[in-house]
């Protein structure tokens, strides 16, 4: 496997990963905070979501310096990061463009 490969499955891993921490922190978490006065689940799981937007964010920019992405397809990916169920649909598009499994 390319070092190329190799970043793009990384990436794909952790878009993964952030989309599930966002929903988690959406569906789970602020429903607990918010309905039943439980705010501990949002200390943790919008710490790792947190984290989780920033690895991918630097792995974004890290792919759009070494595979030299167009800036416009950097953006949509940025964007992706702020919308739910979009990460989803960035390791999708990676999976399909590079044929990764």
């Amino acid at each position: 496997m390319s070092s190329k490969e190799k970043s793009i499955k990384n990436f794909r891993i952790i878009s993964r990963m952030e989309g599930i921490s966002f929903l988690i922190l959406l569906f789970i978490a602020m429903p607990f905070k918010y309905l039943l006065d439980e705010p501990i689940l949002v200390k943790y799981v919008g710490w790792a979501h947190g984290l989780l937007f920033i690895l991918y964010n630097f792995q974004l920019l890290y792919l759009k310096i070494e595979i030299k992405w167009s800036f416009k397809r950097a953006f949509v990916y940025f964007m992706a990061s702020l919308i739910p169920f979009a990460p989803f649909w960035v390791d999708q598009k990676l999976k399909k463009e590079y044929a990764l499994s």
